[in-house]
């Protein structure tokens, strides 16, 4: 079968590009390029590209080759499937190239330092900020301290970011607008915050220009994005007529809310869709509180459960109530509603879109980076309904899960993903599949702060939730 790229696109049997991709350029360096962003930023500039073409992307993958070897085939061209009740295939231009930071280091500052790049974006997933669990710059982590040695040579993105910047201010440009697309909270700002202080650490008079002139927006990001197998594969390939290498999936929903900013001559970004706003916190909590921490909530107690995916989570009536509970009933009374937004409206969308049969979105990857993950998307509603003196009960249901995830990949001998992992199968062996393993996991201080972990109530409440699944397990062998 023919190969998707610019010369076979006029025969595919999908929606094609109304512009002339070859024609776009590049205006956005992207870091990671992975299934996310090209299903839902790369989407928003795709539908750019028709009224703007300055605003293509080249996609810098910090360690793997597997996207730039699957798309540089197809002139990076790709297949997004949008999976819902009316399914649609449409063939994506706006990724112009992708490069391999390792082996292209000097090809990324030179696109960091054209003056037509004016953005860069990222999902690196949270642990790709190299954060400490205050939020500020972790100098510990082993890639700030080898980029700080070698601010030439990169690892991290912060390190990429911080020296693109020290060679922009070199050649007298501005800088670029810095747009950070994964789900921490106060992202732009954490993120600034995070490059200035690398840039300090090198050259004090460049933190103090990138700490004047940087605009670095918060943002808040949403669809639901399965990883592709491939099913996904051969389906494009029989519906489309050529073969995809790295087709993507995603829901028909998808938002993107971004902190009014200054970019002169800047893309028009409401002109396809993007919400620009000075609140972008409230949609932020909302979306992280009501969409991502129950579907990690999904993500732990549906594997304990046995089950694969979201959606046959979700037709367990049992798990149904307790997501739909923890939102409505422990979660929605702790937001702040973004104006025009029907918070229990929201929650019941959210609902529907977890029931979506066309979308199989594992729980397996939705547990990926538990340890970065549960304390913005649990632990934030355990505190401050701690704090109001709300029940906590049905909160510690997924902290509980995860508990027992972290037990049974022990003692399966399984691989976690997580930036903890070593340290995560360690204590899981070490725990005796009782009550008592409870206090033993609170002893992470990279997850629970002490004025959760030394809680009587939160103790009790995980202790009463981990015993539940115990008994579960009991019952069930």
């Amino acid at each position: 079968m023919k190969r998707l790229n610019l010369e076979t696109l006029p025969t595919v049997t999908a929606e094609r590009p109304p512009y002339d991709p070859a024609s776009v350029q590049v205006g956005v360096v992207h870091f990671g390029p992975g299934a996310f962003h090209r299903a839902h930023q790369a989407a928003y500039l795709d539908a750019l590209a028709a009224i703007d073409p300055r605003w293509g992307i080249c996609g810098v993958s910090l360690h793997s080759a597997g996207v730039r070897d699957a798309l540089k085939p197809q002139d990076g061209l790709y297949t997004l499937a949008i999976l819902d009740e009316e399914i649609r295939y449409q063939v994506l231009g706006s990724m112009r190239e992708v490069l391999v930071a390792g082996d292209s280091i000097e090809a990324v500052f030179e696109r960091l330092v054209r003056p037509s790049v004016g953005i860069v974006t990222s999902t690196v997933t949270e642990k790709g900020y190299c954060l400490a669990p205050d939020w500020t710059l972790d100098f510990n982590h082993a890639d700030v301290v080898h980029d700080l040695a070698n601010p030439t040579a990169p690892r991290s993105f912060i390190g990429y970011v911080a020296e693109g910047l020290r060679r922009r201010k070199a050649a007298g440009l501005a800088p670029f607008v810095l747009i950070p697309c994964d789900n921490l909270p106060k992202n732009g700002e954490r993120l600034k915050a995070a490059v200035i202080a690398f840039a300090a650490r090198v050259d004090q008079g460049v933190a103090d220009w990138i700490s004047a002139n940087l605009q670095c927006p918060c943002t808040m990001v949403d669809s639901i994005t399965p990883a592709t197998d491939d099913a996904l594969r051969a389906r494009v390939a029989e519906v489309i007529g050529a073969e995809d290498a790295w087709p993507i999936q995603r829901e028909a929903f998808t938002q993107w809310v971004i902190e009014n900013h200054i970019h002169p001559n800047g893309p028009d970004w409401a002109a396809v869709g993007v919400t620009l706003t000075d609140n972008v916190p409230a949609y932020e909590r909302a979306k992280l509180r009501l969409l991502n921490g129950p579907h990690s909530t999904l993500a732990y107690a549906g594997l304990h459960r046995g089950y694969e995916s979201v959606s046959q989570a979700m037709n367990d009536p049992e798990l149904a109530a307790l997501v739909r509970d923890i939102m409505l009933k422990d979660v929605v009374p702790l937001l702040e509603a973004p104006a025009g937004m029907d918070l229990p409206a929201y929650c019941e969308a959210i609902l529907k879109r977890f029931r979506n049969p066309a979308i199989k979105h594992f729980l397996s990857q939705i547990a990926w980076d538990g340890s970065q993950k549960l304390p913005i998307r649990i632990l934030s509603s355990l505190s401050e309904a701690l704090a109001r003196g709300n029940d906590i009960s049905r909160l510690c249901v997924p902290l509980a899960a995860w508990m027992r995830f972290i037990r049974m990949k022990a003692v399966r001998q399984e691989a976690i993903t997580d930036p903890l992992a070593a340290e995560l199968l360690a204590l899981g062996g070490s725990l005796k599949d009782e009550v008592a393993d409870v206090k033993s996991v609170l002893q992470l201080r990279a997850v629970f702060p002490d004025s959760l972990a030394n809680d009587p109530r939160v103790i009790a409440g995980i202790e009463a939730a981990y015993a539940d699944l115990l008994k579960a397990e009991a019952v069930a062998a």
